[in-house]
C-alpha cells in the first residue's frame, strides 16, 4: 500500500443512486449502488491521477478526513488508488546515482530494493508538494 494514493471522498445517496465527489480533486462519479459508487470512484481516481501526471500537475496532498465537514446525508470513504494501475503505458526509466560506500555496503546486507525505495521517496515527496 505504500505506492498507493488515498483520497478522501464524499457519497451522498442522489435519487436511486449515490454520488461521489473528491474533496481535494476536481473529479467526479455515480454509481446506482454504493457499491458500484466506491469501485467508480476508484477508477475515476485512478484516471484523474494519471492525467494529473500526465500534465506535470502536482498531487495534492490529501485531506485529513477528520478537517473535512460534512453536510447531512454525506459520508466520507477513503478510496485507494492502486499506482499499478496508474499510467499504464509507464515504463521503467534507468536512472543512474551516486551515494556513499557505506550506505551501499549497508542496504545491499539488509536486501534493500534500491528502486523501491527511491520511487516510494520521490511519491512521498511529490505529494509534499
Amino acid at each position: 500500500m505504500k505506492n498507493d494514493f488515498v483520497y478522501p471522498a464524499i457519497i451522498e445517496k442522489d435519487g436511486e443512486g449515490y454520488f461521489v465527489k473528491f474533496f481535494d480533486l476536481e473529479c467526479m462519479t455515480y454509481g446506482e449502488n454504493l457499491t458500484e459508487a466506491v469501485l467508480m470512484a476508484k477508477d475515476v481516481l485512478e484516471g484523474h491521477i494519471e492525467q494529473l501526471l500526465d500534465d506535470d500537475e502536482t498531487l495534492p496532498r490529501p485531506t485529513p478526513t477528520d478537517k473535512i465537514n460534512l453536510l447531512e446525508g454525506q459520508i466520507i470513504i477513503p478510496i485507494v488508488a492502486d499506482s499499478r494501475n496508474i499510467e499504464p503505458k509507464q515504463k521503467p526509466v534507468k536512472k543512474t546515482l551516486t551515494i556513499p560506500y557505506w550506505l551501499d555496503k549497508q542496504a545491499k546486507k539488509q536486501h534493500i530494493n534500491f528502486s523501491g525505495v527511491l520511487q516510494e521517496a520521490l511519491q512521498e515527496k511529490l505529494m509534499t508538494r
